[in-house]
């Protein structure tokens, strides 16, 4: 099936974003005073992830995660530091690191010539504009929704509703979402009723299949799919 209209997920899907928030963590650990601060980035992982996940089932806002998450690592670790700062710091690393996967620009490209392409994405408003604006990725975008922007997450339908009405209320028989995540890309696009697309390089084991339309390893496999 050909698809007139695709939905990229940014963090994991298009953006390396271990090393963004890897490189954002240790200088702003660095900042606050601690010593090889790579040893607590598991403990940093565990926590925002758990936090994340409350985002996706509506029980908090991307914006409460920002300092929450670091509160809770300063507890953990028995740092004495001011959360506030540390996020501050944080949010400033992640929009300024990080880069492309290898070869995302050309599958962009070639994408980009043969369908429409819009951004759905979970996170904070100015780490993703500013990352957007820095890799340059605002021409290949018809539609930008995010969701510390619109109150709500993926897999809620309702991040869903205004990327929908930007791009014109397209048939949902013709979009089809891309991503790296199971519980908000996946789920979020079975929800909405459209067809989805598993960004899974891992070879992740797939406890929900009935969410998954296509399955996919590397991103230019998307072009054969799309047309």
């Amino acid at each position: 099936m050909s698809y007139s209209t695709v939905l990229l997920d940014l963090d994991h899907t298009l953006l390396d974003s271990h090393t963004s928030e890897a490189c954002a963590f240790d200088a702003t650990l660095t900042e606050a005073g601690v010593e090889s601060p790579e040893r607590h980035f598991p403990a940093y992982d565990r926590i925002n992830k758990k936090l994340w996940a409350a985002v996706e089932r509506g029980e908090m806002t991307p914006d409460e995660v920002k300092v929450r998450r670091f509160e809770q690592l300063c507890d953990e670790i028995g740092l004495e530091a001011r959360a506030e700062e540390m996020a501050a710091n944080f949010v400033e690393g992640l929009a300024r690191e990080g880069d492309l996967y290898p070869g995302t620009r050309d599958v962009l490209e070639e994408l980009a010539s043969v369908t429409r392409l819009a951004m759905i994405t979970n996170g904070l408003s100015y780490v993703q504009r500013t990352r957007i604006e820095r890799l340059r990725l605002g021409p290949y975008l018809a539609a930008v929704a995010i969701s510390a922007e619109i109150g709500a997450a993926k897999p809620h339908t309702q991040i869903f509703d205004v990327v929908f009405e930007e791009l014109g209320r397209p048939d949902r028989r013709s979009v089809l979402i891309v991503g790296d995540s199971l519980s908000s890309d996946m789920q979020g696009g079975w929800n909405y009723g459209i067809d989805t697309c598993w960004y899974n390089p891992a070879g992740t084991d797939n406890d929900r299949p009935d969410l998954v339309t296509h399955e996919i390893t590397t991103l230019g496999e998307l072009v054969a799919i799309v047309t």
